[in-house]
């Protein structure tokens, strides 16, 4: 018998960012791992472009930002990478930006976007910019460009425009990947899943709320991705309730206003007056805190960076697990967490702005490593070393704001939450407070710790339920993944003009079936009720399996052969709708196995990994990074292993050594 080696084929399901991450990443693994003999076929299935994908697609609004400052936003790995392969630098947005005006060099394979707006953006953009996502979309667009162009030969990628629908096969042969626009399937050795966020159909409080609109002829807008929402359906001047403060109320707010021919004046004392067009709703806002996510800060660290981690890395996760019982994370880890924060924190102020500072660092630190955060002796030495209050990290007073607080009128509110959304802005925007960017490094830091410890599966049922997946996640959000500043100051005018009415916290949604209306209500305003015609859900979908849209994650579901991630102790069980995977390769679990499935592994979003960014801060050791480098390693071990496939000449069919 004999045969000839066929190529080996690995399919990708999403070609968006993780998707290209990963692809950079076989790219800088493979002149170690790959046989250059072998021929490797790569098919990427996405109907959007490779590299942005449809969340950073470029058809989008060109009002949609994002949230970091082009300096902070990259796709590569670098000196802080903790990987096994290598690493491989590669520019940032900005540095990328840069080589269109002249003031970089150029970054290869060079090609100017062919839309002219976006090359405007380009050749203006500075580090301290907020891109526009179009700019994003075109720099992914240029990482996955490099990521081929690096692949060596024998290695080629064909992208199918299509969505896959199923993916069939035994775990000890040939995977068939299923797609929308044709018969014959894709025949893979090994199948990743990588579709990003993925949508979810409405859940039952947002059918009930769906229904009631379309008995009284009102609009509904249940949680949706910023640029897929359809709007088109508010009136000029019509109420709208929308519940939730953080990113997507910025997309929408701005799509509601700029996006109906609304503009901004910038007045002599530099704050911001809103001309309306006429075409625009009135925007009733509130949320659980009742105000909005913290501004990103713009500005650099004036001291030497904090070395991270020091209070909640690998050792300090030895010894939590080492204790061998269940552990809750606000009683158990967050103060270890809150004292790694606060380290960040202090130790910029220490260093950048030593006059505001009453003892010198190292006796500051000798007599911080010893104590608990929440020793009353820890309060004692920061009250000490820090006089000014408005220096000291206070996370009770950042978490909820508005405790305690109650208005007499919605008017006295608006006042009182202008005053706090102005004081913020200012607040990080001045590099006076620089401090606050040593805490925001911090948190990046636990960030990168968390996964271990969930992995672990050490954390209690309810503990990751309502404090990990619940008010950690919220918080971390609230603190670290605001809106650009502009965004807040453009609130405020539109606050001042009426635009929008601050309705405020623990906010309660209801319905009015004699008057056909939604309802919105805050303890923050006793006895204060908001009667509208719309309602919107001015949040992002969450994760649920049983729900999702896409359909092979729906199909495979159905069949059992994957599941939900649910953590189950004697006290709770937490169903958290993401896709279950080993947190030792990310290969998915499938229920008929009873074990991981060896030929599919899942990355990102959809996954209880929980390491969700695709793109990451330079020099922050970013969690994706480090699992794309490792499966991305394992998979070229697996499909170079020897042939996964023979063709027998005596028509013999195909037979699996794997």
């Amino acid at each position: 018998m004999s045969g000839t080696l066929s190529p080996a084929v690995l399919v990708v399901v999403g070609a968006g960012p993780r998707a290209t991450g990963l692809l950079e990443r076989i790219a800088a693994n493979a002149p170690e791992l790959w046989d250059k003999a072998w021929e490797l076929r790569i098919h990427l299935v996405d109907p959007h472009p490779p590299g942005p994908g449809r969340v950073w697609r470029h058809e989008q609004s060109a009002l949609l930002r994002m949230n970091s400052m082009a300096e902070d936003v990259t796709m590569f790995t670098d000196e802080s990478s903790t990987i096994e392969g290598p690493v491989r630098p590669g520019p940032s947005l900005a540095e990328w930006a840069a080589q269109f005006s002249g003031r970089g060099p150029r970054h290869a394979p060079y090609a100017e976007p062919s839309d002219p707006e976006v090359l405007a953006e380009l050749r203006t953009l500075a580090g301290a910019d907020f891109p526009t996502r179009r700019a994003q979309s075109a720099y992914l667009d240029w990482v996955f460009r490099r990521a081929l162009a690096q692949l060596p030969p024998g290695v080629t990628v064909e992208w199918h425009r299509t969505t896959a629908t199923a993916v069939t096969g035994p775990p000890d042969g040939p995977q068939q990947v299923h797609l929308a626009d044709r018969a014959t399937p894709l025949t893979a050795d090994l199948v990743v899943l990588a579709q990003g966020h993925i949508g979810s159909t409405p859940a039952a409080e947002h059918r009930d709320h769906a229904a009631f609109a379309r008995r009284h002829g009102r609009f509904h807008l249940p949680p949706e991705f910023s640029a897929d929402a359809d709007l088109s359906a508010l009136h000029p001047g019509e109420h709208v309730v929308l519940r939730g403060f953080g990113l997507a109320f910025i997309d929408l707010m701005a799509m509601l206003t700029e996006g109906r021919g609304g503009t901004y004046r910038t007045e002599a004392d530099g704050t911001l007056t809103y001309l309306p067009s006429g075409r625009e709703p009135v925007l009733h806002v509130g949320s659980r805190r009742g105000v909005p996510y913290h501004s990103k800060t713009r500005y650099q660290l004036r001291g030497p960076r904090p070395p991270l981690p020091r209070y909640f890395g690998p050792e300090a996760l030895d010894a939590l697990l080492a204790e061998g019982r269940p552990l809750d994370l606000r009683r158990d880890v967050w103060p270890l967490m809150a004292k790694e924060i606060g380290f960040g924190h202090y130790h910029e102020l220490f260093h950048a702005h030593p006059e505001r500072t009453s003892l010198p660092w190292p006796d500051f630190v000798a007599a911080y490593d010893r104590l608990g955060w929440y020793a009353d002796e820890m309060a004692a030495l920061v009250a000490t070393a820090v006089p000014d209050p408005a220096d000291r990290l206070d996370f009770e007073a950042l978490d909820h704001p508005l405790d305690g607080l109650a208005f007499t009128t919605p008017d006295d509110f608006q006042d009182h939450l202008r005053d706090h959304i102005a004081r913020d802005v200012a607040r990080r925007e001045d590099p006076e407070f620089s401090a606050d960017l040593g805490a925001f490094l911090a948190l990046l830091s636990l960030y990168g710790q968390l996964p271990r410890l969930v992995a672990a599966g050490r954390l209690t049922a309810r503990s990751v339920a309502e404090q990990l997946d619940g008010w950690w996640h919220g918080f971390f959000s609230f603190l670290a993944s605001g809106p650009p500043g502009f965004r807040l100051r453009q609130l405020l005018a539109l606050s001042r003009a009426g635009i929008v009415r601050f309705v405020g916290a623990g906010v309660r949604i209801g319905t009015d079936e004699t008057a056909g209306t939604f309802t919105a209500t805050s303890p923050t305003v006793p006895g204060h009720t908001v009667h509208a015609t719309a309602l919107i859900e001015a949040y992002l979908p969450g994760p649920s399996l049983d729900r999702t849209e896409d359909p092979l994650l729906r199909e495979l579901h159905r069949a059992g052969a994957l599941t939900e991630e649910v953590i189950t102790d004697p006290t709770h069980t937490h169903r958290s709708g993401l896709l279950a995977v080993s947190p030792a390769n990310a290969h998915v679990v499938d229920p008929s196995l009873g074990d991981t499935h060896p030929r599919r592994i899942a990355l990102g979003a959809p996954t209880n990994s929980r390491a969700v960014a695709a793109f990451a801060r330079p020099r922050t050791d970013a969690p994706a990074f480090r699992q794309n480098d490792a499966v991305a390693r394992a998979l070229l071990r697996a499909l170079g292993a020897g042939p996964l496939t023979w063709d027998f000449s005596n028509g013999e069919k195909e037979a699996s050594i794997i």
